[in-house]
């Protein structure tokens, strides 16, 4: 079965608090998540964030190593799902592949960027092409979400 794939222009939120917002919303449905970056240089500041962007509560995580597969939420810069993850969140210019074995994968990206933007509609079509059911989303001005295809 092919993946869901949904496109997240960011607008309002940055990308570490719209992404802490998606993945509450994925624990709350029970689902594991992988959160893929295009390189480890960038899951250092999604880690932190992750940890401290709401005083009251924080997202059990942690960035890929020995305890991969006990991880609820794993951020990594591979092509990975060692810890059984139904969603999986590119950010960070991550590419969508190796998406077999997903139920939905979440594609994040800065709607305020043109090279971004450029991208995303590249990946759109390749996304379509491939045989994945794709949904657009765009950020509204108070930080929600509007589904535009």
């Amino acid at each position: 079965m092919a993946a869901e794939v949904w496109f997240y222009q960011l607008e309002q939120k940055p990308l570490p608090a719209a992404l802490a917002d998606l993945l509450e919303r994925s624990a709350a449905r029970g689902w594991r998540a992988v959160v893929r970056a295009a390189a480890p240089a960038q899951l250092e500041a999604l880690d932190v964030a992750l940890w401290t962007y709401r005083a009251e509560s924080f997202l059990p995580h942690g960035v890929e190593g020995p305890d991969s597969a006990r991880q609820p939420i794993l951020l990594t810069a591979a092509a990975v799902n060692p810890n059984g993850a139904r969603a999986l969140f590119l950010v960070e210019g991550a590419a969508p592949e190796a998406l077999e074995g997903y139920e939905r994968v979440c594609l994040l990206f800065d709607g305020r960027e043109e090279a971004a933007l450029a991208r995303a509609r590249a990946q759109w079509k390749a996304v379509k092409a491939a045989g994945h059911a794709a949904s657009y989303w765009q950020q509204n001005a108070s930080g929600g979400w509007a589904k535009k295809a």
